[in-house]
């Protein structure tokens, strides 16, 4: 088996972990909520946790895995992912499940982003494109798995069983890892910017909390504002640090490039808008339309399949078009589609659902085929690992607030409308929010050249 399908295939084995793991709890939601005695809205946190977890340990990754070496950080990071999901399970508290999530965004942190520079070191330039397919193309099966198994698990048994399938999934990634990925690192060790590291830390930690609090339910809207307002100061700081500082954690100039520009600002804003439909989708489906988690996990999967589809045509689309002709276009679509969710009422037959969902992951995922392919374009061997770093913590970030934007939309929604409970109504208005942040992201991507990232695609560009 050639190294550009063996290696894609060893890190998707941590990716399938973490997407099943993700797409599992979005559908069980509600049953936590119950057991745990929150509203379902409060439990974006479980989710926001582990986004905060990934913002604070990503922008190390790098340098972690150069002082340590790829092999032995990756297999670190599933075992630290494996012992979050284990407390998740045991879990009987609103704080002992959130420790336990962040605890799984430390392992996160590590294992995909690492993940990403052990492909990129391990296949050769032209066949990258390929490779990423490869390793998207596994790791959409938990998509496709998470939501009907979370949903039949909670419905039939109960929802601390759906973290006890990481076990298994995690000794197989480690098993692997250790057999066939090499122990790489860097020939010089630049030195950690612990005062970046710290900044970056509490600044973004208390952006994400305050934000995601701001609703009041669990402490006053006054307090979560502070947290913000540190949390915003703290980032800024670190701004101003990393504008002097010769090794920056997460380095800005890299910025400057182009291709990386576009794919970070301009993906930034379309993983907002995708980033809530995890959590907004199934919660809707089930406290909105009143389904059960099994039910509403098997519609949300088709997402998932939408997704796997595309992969099978993604590369000639991009070879025909060019970067910035399908991300301009793409968004669009992705837009319509992900508004569309908010359409969906009680006498929606579930197959005219399961089309639009459907449709609602066939676009993103080529967006984030494009976004995802084309941060690599220009860079030199060199600038890989900060440029992971950089390009993975404003991903993930940007999912979390995808989250609490969704969710803040939702309470306040019901506010204004003056229902006493959430019902069906409350949720349109966050589906054309996340939608309008898809679409948000073309002005970034229409500044591109046409030939954009070109020796990746193989795109030829034809002048008018």
């Amino acid at each position: 088996m050639s190294r550009t399908l063996l290696i894609p295939l060893i890190v998707a084995c941590a990716l399938f972990m973490e997407n099943m793991d993700a797409t599992v709890i979005a559908t069980s939601l509600p049953a936590l909520a119950h057991d745990l005695g929150q509203n379902p809205l409060t439990l974006k946190l479980a989710l926001t946790s582990y986004v905060i977890g990934l913002g604070v340990f990503i922008p190390i990754c790098g340098w972690v895995a150069d002082r340590f070496g790829t092999r032995t950080t990756f297999r670190a990071a599933i075992a630290i992912f494996m012992i979050g999901s284990i407390l998740c399970a045991v879990s009987s508290s609103l704080f002992v499940f959130v420790a336990a999530r962040f605890l799984q965004g430390v392992g996160g942190a590590m294992m995909v982003p690492v993940g990403r520079i052990i492909i990129f070191r391990a296949v050769p330039r032209s066949d990258l494109v390929k490779a990423i397919s490869y390793l998207a193309l596994p790791s959409q099966l938990g998509p496709v798995i998470g939501p009907p198994l979370g949903g039949f698990i909670t419905t039939y048994f109960h929802w601390r069983w759906i973290f006890v399938i990481n076990v298994p999934i995690s000794i197989l990634g480690m098993y692997l890892a250790t057999r066939f990925v090499e122990d790489i690192r860097a020939d010089e060790l630049k030195p950690l910017d612990r005062t970046g590291f710290v900044l970056s830390a509490v600044g973004s930690t208390l952006f994400m909390l305050g934000l995601s609090m701001m609703d009041g339910e669990l402490i006053s809207s006054k307090y979560a504002l502070m947290m913000f307002l540190v949390g915003v100061l703290g980032l800024y700081g670190y701004l101003r640090h990393a504008n002097r500082e010769p090794f920056p954690l997460l380095d800005l100039r890299l910025l400057k490039i182009p291709t990386f520009r576009a794919s970070v600002l301009g993906g930034s804003l379309f993983r907002i808008g995708l980033g809530a439909v995890p959590f907004l989708l199934p919660l809707s489906l089930q406290v909105g339309l009143g389904m059960s988690a099994f039910h509403a996990g098997a519609i949300t999967c088709a997402s998932a399949v939408g997704a796997i589809f595309m992969k099978t045509i993604g590369t000639g689309i991009l070879r025909r078009y060019g970067f910035r002709s399908v991300l301009i276009w793409n968004a669009l679509l992705a837009g319509l589609a992900l508004s569309s969710y908010g359409l969906f009422t009680p006498s929606t037959s579930t197959t005219v659902m399961v089309a639009v969902v459907l449709l609602g992951g066939f676009f993103p995922s080529m967006q984030f085929t494009c976004l995802n392919s084309m941060a690599y374009a220009d860079l030199e061997d060199t600038d890989v690992s900060r440029a992971t770093s950089l390009a993975s913590v404003v991903q993930q970030i940007s999912l979390g607030l995808g989250v609490t934007i969704g969710g803040l939309t939702v309470h306040f929604s019901s506010q204004l409308q003056g229902h006493s409970t959430i019902v069906a109504a409350d949720f349109w208005p966050a589906f054309i929010v996340i939608g309008l942040f898809s679409v948000a992201s073309i002005p970034f991507t229409r500044k591109l050249a046409p030939d954009a990232g070109a020796i990746m695609t193989g795109h030829k560009h034809k002048p008018a």
